[in-house]
């Protein structure tokens, strides 16, 4: 259990708050690339409880700006692309993609207002199908030389969900190995072969068993738990025989983001970024070692199951997360169909908008949810104090991350932390992008 104020501390991110601090001093997802792709590329969104607008300008540079116009407060939602910048639809006052206003039409030549005019703005990068912005003080970190910031455009794809509660519960729940034994379980095995691009639908590495088997048949692993210089190494180990063992290796990216198998070729990154205390997204990028990724198929499925422009769930809480008691008699451990982010959505949003954690009781198998709000924490007093909290990095630091591993297979019981990185170590010398890294 925590005290009530401990639970917003590691919960509440608006500007000045302790986890929105630390929050800050992160590159975090805003955008899909995709969603400034059409003709008019701009976007009105909100993150860490600030309302911006995201837009690209004629020469192809992305800006994330204030979204009320500094003049009266206008929707700069709603402006024009022009003359190098977002002009305001109510007096034509011109920003560029740093801030600076740029033009103030309707006042007398030889006006200089707009010399002393600023917009709230921040810096914007393009990494593998995401927009990535830096809201906090100084100079951004580097980004780690993680797969998914390495791999080739053909061998990623990213994509987002809206989820109606606050940011730690889905990031709690991805990191614990535990639940899906039961929150995704399966009664009967589909084909692999029709699995692509699904989560648990693969057959473990060194074995013909499908995953959700696995899950179904050995529900209470064993988890190993290690500090990095990225966040936390997460080893679930389902003893199978004397002999093998299920190893399953996932990691926990400081601050707000984990990485993990999906398939034999595939891994996902993904983060929980707050819209504000009460919703967030989820961004993935997906990695392939194999075989480039199919987009258009990939994309194809996500499609069906999320409503534009706002990457809404068709399967939520207004319409019970599509429920069917018959279902989950036979079919699911949920009854809320085969989509294990549907099943994510409904435990985390169940538990409330803010979850109490002054009412929780962890066990065992939440060690790496106590790991992590530890590391979270001394990360939150580091920004406080004015240090350097954890994957705040610089150029030669960042570097020096690579991988991390992910792995999913079945290994000798005995020798399970030579398995996963030899196991590791020819995927990647199987993936000739990934030679070096």
């Amino acid at each position: 259990m925590l005290r009530q104020e401990a639970n917003d501390t590691i919960t509440r991110v608006a500007p000045g708050t302790a986890a929105g601090t630390l929050m800050r001093r992160y590159w975090q997802p805003a955008a899909l690339v995709d969603e400034l792709s059409g003709n008019r590329p701009i976007k009105p969104l909100r993150l860490l409880g600030e309302d911006l607008v995201i837009f690209k300008d004629g020469e192809g540079r992305f800006g994330l700006i204030g979204r009320q116009c500094p003049h009266r407060g206008t929707d700069l939602a709603y402006g024009r692309l022009e003359d190098g910048g977002l002009r305001c639809a109510f007096h034509g006052w011109l920003f560029n993609v740093e801030g600076k206003c740029l033009e103030t039409p309707a006042e007398p030549d030889g006006s200089n207002l707009c010399a002393n005019i600023r917009q709230k703005s921040y810096p914007v990068v393009e990494r593998s199908g995401i927009l990535f912005a830096y809201m906090g003080p100084g100079e951004p970190p580097a980004f780690p030389h993680f797969d998914c910031f390495v791999a080739p455009d053909s061998h990623t794809f990213a994509f987002k969900g809206l989820i109606e509660c606050n940011w730690l519960q889905s990031l709690e729940v991805g990191i614990d190995p535990a639940h899906t034994s039961f929150l995704h379980r399966f009664f009967e095995d589909e084909d692999p072969k029709a699995g692509y691009g699904k989560l648990f639908r693969d057959t473990s590495i060194d074995s013909d068993m499908p995953m959700t088997r696995i899950m179904r048949e050995f529900p209470r692993p064993h988890i190993e738990v290690e500090p990095t210089d990225f966040g936390l190494r997460i080893a679930s180990l389902r003893r199978m025989s004397d002999a093998y063992t299920h190893i399953r290796v996932t990691n926990l990216m400081f601050p707000n983001a984990f990485i993990i198998p999906m398939s034999r070729e595939m891994t996902i990154t993904q983060w929980h970024v707050p819209v504000d205390d009460t919703k967030h997204y989820w961004y993935a990028i997906f990695t392939s070692f194999g075989a480039p990724v199919d987009k258009d198929e990939m994309r194809r499925q996500r499609l069906q199951l999320y409503t534009l422009p706002d990457y809404i769930p068709n399967k939520n809480k207004t319409n019970d997360y599509g429920y069917d008691p018959h279902e989950q008699e036979h079919e699911t451990y949920t009854g809320m169909g085969a989509d294990i982010n549907v099943h994510d959505q409904w435990a985390c949003e169940s538990m409330g908008t803010i979850q109490d954690r002054t009412q929780e009781h962890l066990g065992q198998s939440d060690k790496a949810i106590t790991a992590y709000r530890r590391v979270l924490r001394a990360a939150i007093d580091d920004a406080k104090n004015g240090g350097k909290p954890l994957m705040v990095l610089d150029a030669a630091a960042a570097a020096k991350l690579t991988g991390p591993a992910a792995i999913d297979g079945i290994g000798p019981t005995d020798d399970w932390q030579t398995y996963w990185r030899k196991t590791d170590a020819i995927k990647r010398q199987a993936a000739s992008w990934a030679n070096g890294h």
